[in-house]
């Protein structure tokens, strides 16, 4: 019975973590978007 407490409690953390680090306001998830958008930006400035 603790060792699925345990088990528990290490999922709902990864998972809080997760959603901190990717998916908050300045998350990494953002930042991909962004960054991709200008790079999208920048190749259709290119002339040939």
């Amino acid at each position: 019975m603790r060792g699925i407490l345990v088990s528990m409690l290490l999922l709902v953390t990864v998972i809080i973590l997760y959603q901190a680090v990717a998916e908050g306001d300045g998350g990494m998830k953002r930042q991909l978007d962004g960054a991709g958008g200008s790079v999208s930006s920048h190749i259709r400035g290119m002339s040939p």
